[in-house]
């Protein structure tokens, strides 16, 4: 494995750490003024339009799309730098339009969406346009089993008629979104990954209806993480993703890449609170002596940068795997970093707001939101339990095969045994 950045990805990562040192960093104050301005937690500030103006003219937008048709068609490996510098800032993903869930939609629907799709919905999101948001999780089932997603998809002629009700639809509420992919049952008594199908719905569609955004810590995200009533919602057979069943399959497609994104976001972030520790302990006096001074404190630095370096490798080798053997070889590592990067960057984030004191935990500096936004990570694309199902269980694959066929073996001793 070599992790020397290619020249492709050098380039792209020079331009975007002077983007976030002339324009992304100086425009959080702005994005904070005009938010408390507006009075509206989803209003969509001006200052980041101006910002995704400027990423456009340099080069910086869709970076993370894979496919050159519609975006600079960069690696994992390449792309996994760039999504930890846009990481350090709350306001760069959006800038570059790179943000989540429009970059898994965009996927989807570059994967598995019609030519209508494409158009009418794929093209406004590559250029900015629009925002969509995706619709799986459920208040009344454990969403972190894809496979109990209880909202109704029932064939009437040739639509489906969709009724149930969907939570933590993160960006319904963002003044920009359009559309919806929705996922649900459009056959109960099927086999049990093929139970499943992902639609296309306009968030303006006959039925549909926001009904609040959910806090998170008590802050309301502009994006919002919407709970959604679907009523009878009428969707045509042409907008259901890759055929009726396929939405269990496509979402095992759309989480692979996501979590390279979300996981090396969050190391930007970890990143980001280290750089604020180490500024505010070698600045803040306490009995005589700055805190760099402490011992514990210097305990706390040199974990960070441990830490950082090792889930960084981690995240690095598993884009590796996926651009090298794919998706399904990575699978190990691809639960490993999401059980480990968040972890890690809530706990540098924690310590980095015990330094600042009372200040750390007040929206005078931006770790408190970052631990926040972390802490959700925790449960997003599905809970740390579930991953670590998933590496435990190939853990202990080899042995299960191999009692298994002990198992087996001995059978056939005993058969012989018998006859004899």
């Amino acid at each position: 494995m070599d992790f020397a950045p290619t020249e492709r990805c050098q380039d792209y990562r020079e331009r975007l750490l002077a983007f976030m040192d002339e324009h992304v960093y100086p425009a959080e104050a702005v994005y904070e003024e005009q938010m408390r301005a507006a009075g509206d937690p989803h209003f969509q500030p001006p200052i980041l339009e101006e910002l995704k103006v400027e990423a456009r003219r340099r080069g910086l937008w869709n970076l993370f799309h894979p496919h050159p048709e519609w975006g600079p068609g960069l690696t994992h490996s390449e792309y996994a730098p760039l999504a930890e510098i846009m990481g350090r800032s709350h306001l760069a993903s959006e800038a570059c339009n790179c943000s989540a869930p429009d970059t898994g939609n965009m996927e989807v629907l570059t994967l598995f969406g019609t030519e209508e799709h494409k158009q009418r919905w794929l093209v406004p999101l590559l250029d900015g346009t629009i925002r969509s948001a995706f619709a799986m999780t459920e208040p009344d089932v454990a969403s972190s089993d894809a496979t109990n997603i209880a909202m109704t998809m029932d064939h009437d002629g040739g639509e489906w008629v969709l009724n149930g009700r969907k939570w933590w639809t993160s960006n319904a509420l963002h003044a920009n979104c359009k559309v919806l992919i929705v996922m649900g049952k459009t056959d109960p008594g099927g086999p049990v990954y093929s139970q499943q199908s992902m639609m296309v719905v306009p968030i303006d569609a006959p039925g549909v209806t926001v009904v609040r955004g959910l806090p998170v810590f008590g802050y309301q995200d502009r994006e919002g993480h919407a709970e959604v009533l679907f009523e009878n919602v009428r969707v045509p057979d042409a907008d259901v993703l890759a055929g009726p069943g396929a939405g269990f399959m496509i979402s095992q497609a759309r989480l692979g890449p996501g979590r390279i994104h979300h996981c090396m976001r969050a190391i930007g972030m970890a990143e980001r609170a280290l750089e604020l520790m180490c500024l505010r302990a070698s600045t803040r006096v306490t009995f005589g002596r700055t805190l760099s001074e402490r011992a514990n404190i210097q305990d706390w630095i040199a974990e960070a940068r441990i830490e950082i370096e090792m889930v960084r490798l981690l995240t690095l080798k598993a884009a590796w795997l996926m651009d090298t053997v794919g998706n399904k070889e990575a699978r190990t590592e691809i639960a490993a970093i999401k059980v480990a990067a968040p972890q890690m960057a809530l706990k540098i984030v924690d310590r980095a707001i015990q330094v600042h004191g009372g200040g750390g935990v007040s929206d005078d500096f931006p770790l408190a939101s970052a631990y926040a936004h972390l802490r959700t990570l925790r449960l997003a694309d599905g809970p740390d339990e579930v991953h670590k199902r998933t590496i435990a269980r190939q853990e202990l694959r080899p042995y299960r095969l191999d009692a298994e066929a002990a198992k087996a073996a001995a059978q056939v001793d005993t058969t012989k045994g018998a006859r004899g």
